[in-house]
C-alpha cells in the first residue's frame, strides 16, 4: 500500500456532523523525501524508499552518507519502504506531501507501542491474584499461582504467561478514519487512537 512516515503530535476531539464528540489523533505527516525506486528487474520487488525528518551528517554512519550522496539527497532521520505506489509516476528526490491523503479514507497505522518495563501478570496479562489475605497469605496476591507439574513434563511450557517486558512492541491498527487534512501544517487527523508516544514515529498506509 501506497503511504507516508509521520510523528504523533498528540491527541484531541472534534465534533462531528450529528454533534457527537470524536477522539482524534492529530499527525505530523511529511513531507518525505523520495530515496530510492526499488525496481523488479533490479532489486526482485517494486518498493519506493521514503525518508523522513532531518539528522546531522556528523551522527550517521559513513555507509549511510554514502547512500544519501549517491542518491543526490538530504539525510533524514528515518527511513522506510512503501509498495504499490503508481509506477513510473516518482523519482529520487520528489516529495511524498499529506495530499496523498483525502477526508474519508481508511489507513493504517504502524507505530511502537509506549514501553512500561518488566511488569507482573496482573498488569501484563490481567490475572485476578491469588487468594485472599486469609489463612497467613500475605505476600502471594499479585503472584502468578502455578506454571506447571514438577513430575511431568518437568518444563514450563512455551508461551506461559507470566511476568515480563510489557510494551515497547510494533503495533499495527487498521481501518482508521480520516477525518481532516490540513496540507499547509502537513498535519494529518485520524479518528481514534493509534499506538506510541507523543513525538514517536509513525507508518501511515493508505488502504483501497
Amino acid at each position: 500500500m501506497p503511504g507516508i512516515l509521520g510523528k504523533k503530535l498528540g491527541m484531541t476531539s472534534i465534533f462531528d456532523e450529528k454533534g457527537k464528540v470524536v477522539p482524534c489523533t492529530v499527525i505530523e505527516a511529511g513531507p518525505c523525501t523520495v530515496l530510492q525506486i526499488r525496481t523488479k528487474d533490479k532489486d526482485g520487488y517494486a518498493a519506493v524508499q521514503l525518508g523522513f525528518g532531518t539528522r546531522r551528517e556528523k551522527n550517521i554512519s559513513k555507509p549511510q552518507l554514502g547512500h544519501f550522496a549517491k542518491l543526490g539527497v538530504r539525510p533524514t532521520r528515518f527511513i522506510r519502504e512503501f509498495k504499490s505506489f503508481a509506477d513510473g509516476t516518482l523519482k529520487s528526490g520528489d516529495m511524498v506531501t499529506v495530499e496523498l491523503f483525502a477526508v474519508g479514507d481508511k489507513v493504517t497505522v504502524i507505530g511502537t507501542s509506549k514501553g512500561k518495563g518488566f511488569q507482573g501478570v496482573m498488569r501484563r496479562h490481567g490475572f485476578g491474584g491469588v487468594g485472599g489475605t486469609t489463612h497467613g497469605q500475605s505476600d502471594r496476591l499479585r503472584a502468578p499461582g502455578s506454571i506447571g507439574s514438577s513430575s511431568y513434563p518437568s518444563r514450563v511450557f512455551k508461551g506461559m504467561r507470566m511476568a515480563g517486558r510489557m510494551g515497547n512492541a510494533r503495533v499495527t491498527y487498521k481501518n482508521l478514519k480520516v477525518v481532516k487534512v490540513i496540507p499547509e501544517s502537513n498535519v494529518l487527523v485520524i479518528k481514534g487512537a493509534v499506538p506510541g508516544a507523543k513525538q514517536g514515529l509513525l507508518e501511515i498506509l493508505k488502504q483501497g
